[in-house]
């Protein structure tokens, strides 16, 4: 910048406002300076910038997995608002497990980035990585999955209202056994789902409410064989709320293998933002989180707690609603 303001004869404040676009200066100005520097083939150095300002320009964003298609809607939400202010956004995956979450957590400190953003993982019962960060100021919004108890900001949606709703769904079409699918027992969003699931079947008197909860966890492979184990036994359930899509494509695939016919034997609701619902054989019945939304409203929130010094964001809930979508899966044929 000192050879650019020499080459010009200006000073080094205007070459740096001119590389910015800044309105102090003047078009013709601004013109002159970037001639120059494309002649010199200079550009600017965030890092360095963001050194001097003690700003990384950075936020994280930390996912469980990226299989799942909320996630990916969740992104773009949270990058629209990113690049709208100028930020970088660095995505890390816990892959379900809570000794990466900690790693990745442990990355996220001493300057670099700004804020994270985080869903945390289905192994994840302790909560000590997430308050060293918050001790350390740096802005912290959960979006989705929750660590129940603290405060920090969140943005969710209204999961035993859903988890409700589904069960009377399945009851009103017909079934008599349905049966709820988590993958965990510590996370919030899945208990929250299987409350208001079973809280239906007792309002409705209907179901057997002490085997209404269905765990699967572990590999992919190990879902494969409980789900198997579940609709191949003697007490079969004739209703499934799956509470993630992997889970309903796995009831599908064993149903096919079995000869199950669904809706007819089996029917099939899911929390799912997945795009081929209505074109799968039979269509399935979805229960869809606003997730570009989820994603969106988490990252301005972040970024409220980044620009405003002393904001504090530890009160701040976001509800926003998701929508049951029924198609044939459920439907009492």
């Amino acid at each position: 910048m000192k050879e650019l303001a020499k080459e010009l004869n200006v000073s080094v404040a205007t070459v740096s406002k001119a590389m910015r676009d800044s309105h102090e200066i003047s078009e013709q100005t601004k013109k002159k300076v970037l001639e120059a520097a494309a002649r010199l083939n200079y550009t600017l150095n965030p890092y360095a910038s963001s050194l001097r300002k003690r700003q990384s320009k950075t936020i994280a964003l930390v996912l469980p997995e990226v299989a799942d298609n909320f996630f990916s809607l969740a992104i773009n939400g949270i990058q629209s608002v990113a690049e709208r202010k100028g930020y970088h956004v660095l995505i890390y995956l816990s892959h379900e497990k809570f000794l990466n979450e900690v790693s990745i957590l442990s990355e996220c400190s001493s300057g670099r980035v700004d804020g994270v953003l985080i869903s945390i993982s289905s192994e994840t019962t302790s909560a000590e990585h997430i308050l060293k960060l918050q001790r350390e100021n740096i802005p912290i919004v959960f979006f989705d999955r929750e660590f129940e108890g603290l405060r920090i900001a969140r943005v969710v949606t209204n999961d035993f209202e859903c988890g409700y709703n589904a069960a009377i769904h399945l009851i009103n079409n017909g079934c008599t056994n349905p049966v709820f699918l988590s993958i965990s027992t510590s996370l919030g969003i899945c208990n929250k789902r299987a409350e208001g699931f079973k809280a239906a079947l007792l309002e409705m008197k209907a179901g057997d409410i002490e085997n209404a909860v269905v765990v699967c966890k572990g590999t992919s492979g190990d879902e494969y064989s409980q789900i198997k184990k579940l609709l191949t036994g003697k007490n079969r359930p004739d209703g499934i709320v799956a509470s993630v899509e992997r889970l309903a494509m796995t009831v599908y695939l064993m149903s096919h293998e079995t000869g199950i016919s669904i809706p007819n034997q089996l029917k099939v609701v899911v929390f799912s933002t997945l795009e081929t619902a209505p074109i799968l054989n039979p269509p399935l019945t979805t229960i869809t989180q606003p997730a570009f939304e989820i994603g969106k409203a988490a990252a301005e929130l972040l970024f409220k707690g980044i620009e405003k010094k002393g904001y504090n964001l530890a009160d701040e809930y976001v509800e926003l609603p998701s929508v049951l979508t029924e198609r044939m899966s459920s439907r009492n044929s």
